[in-house]
């Protein structure tokens, strides 16, 4: 088989295919259909015509939360937080930007607001910083924090990200990037796929930082994946092993939904999918045997990024790089707020 390096995964975008802002309207956004070997240019409102009575789309309903903190160290040195995870005890882990680390004991004046205590460095390598918190930190973010926009984006966040940069069916808080190809799932969508017979199931994966992080060395079994927490409910497990008997199809909605229902095969003896929760480091690279899902649905990744290895890994190398050649001669919106495609999983 053939060993792939980090270069091959990237590829030339013009900056002005980044998409800075959503679509006017959820579903109007483009769909590249690349299930078969010519790529089809739709609209993200067809899904329906293209599933089948029957086929089971599993989304993710983690809720995006307000993770980007500003404040001042009592020197008055500026720092900028993005809180990774919310833990017990009001203590979260975070990435801290500032000219100087701060030490243990001391205390971050944030947003104007409060105050957190500095507990010390965690995470790999002592990447990020454990802060206690005076009150419950997702109140505190929701009333004090700004939407984590990806890097990316060039303006700062507004009501517009407060409302866009969010699932219609987010549920449980606690990823700070969006599960982006859900975004473009509005009310009258999820109505129009449930009228032709199309089934929902969710699963939960708190999506962190990690994911825009780019891989850095040229060998991508040296990069070490970010762990993200994830559970698969019963209802879940229940609804994906009656899809499997009845002949339908597992639709991914995401790239997060895909790790979070193969982590969970991974942990059977038979490849099902069972309830599990617990974390995943799962980096999926062209080889990796797909168990649990048919059809990808996912947004256009970062070159160089854990996600472009993932979708070449499902979908096939060379189809995925046709794939991306034509959406960008076809101006294609790239990455969070960008257009969709559709992908079947690749034979082998």
């Amino acid at each position: 088989m053939r060993r792939y390096t980090t270069a091959d995964f990237d590829y030339a975008l013009p900056r002005e295919l980044v998409a800075q802002h959503p679509a006017a309207e959820r579903s109007a956004a483009r769909l590249l259909d690349g299930r078969a070997a010519l790529p089809v240019d739709r609209i993200f409102r067809e899904l329906p015509a293209l599933l089948a009575p029957g086929d089971l789309l599993v989304f993710n309903d983690t809720r995006v939360i307000k993770a980007r903190l500003v404040g001042a160290k009592p020197t008055g040195g500026a720092v900028e937080l993005l809180v990774e995870r919310v833990l017990p005890g009001r203590e979260v882990l975070a990435h801290l930007r500032a000219s100087k680390s701060p030490r243990p004991g001391s205390r971050l004046r944030l947003a104007d607001a409060f105050d957190a205590e500095v507990l010390g460095r965690d995470g790999a390598d002592d990447a990020l910083f454990r802060l206690r918190l005076p009150d419950d930190p997702f109140v505190l973010l929701e009333r004090h924090g700004h939407v984590p926009l990806p890097p990316y984006i060039g303006h700062a966040d507004d009501a517009e990200d407060a409302r866009r940069y969010q699932t219609v069916f987010a549920a449980r808080p606690g990823a700070v990037a969006a599960p982006t190809a859900a975004l473009h799932f509005d009310r009258p969508l999820l109505a129009a796929l449930a009228a032709r017979g199309v089934q929902r199931a969710a699963v939960t994966l708190h999506v962190g930082a990690g994911t825009f992080q780019p891989v850095r060395v040229e060998d991508p079994a040296q990069h070490r994946m970010h762990s993200e927490w994830f559970e698969v409910g019963a209802a879940t497990a229940a609804a994906l092993a009656a899809t499997r008997r009845a002949g339908g199809r597992i639709v991914a909605v995401g790239t997060t939904t895909l790790r979070a229902l193969e982590s969970a095969a991974l942990r059977s003896d038979d490849g099902s999918v069972q309830a599990c929760s617990g974390e995943t480091e799962l980096f999926v690279t062209p080889g990796f045997e797909f168990r649990a899902v048919d059809l990808l649905l996912t947004n256009f990744h970062l070159p160089r990024s854990t996600l472009l290895m993932l979708v070449s890994a499902f979908a096939g190398f060379e189809h995925v790089r046709a794939l991306y050649r034509h959406a960008v001669q076809a101006r294609y919106r790239f990455f969070s707020y960008g257009d969709a495609m559709l992908l079947a999983r690749a034979a082998g």
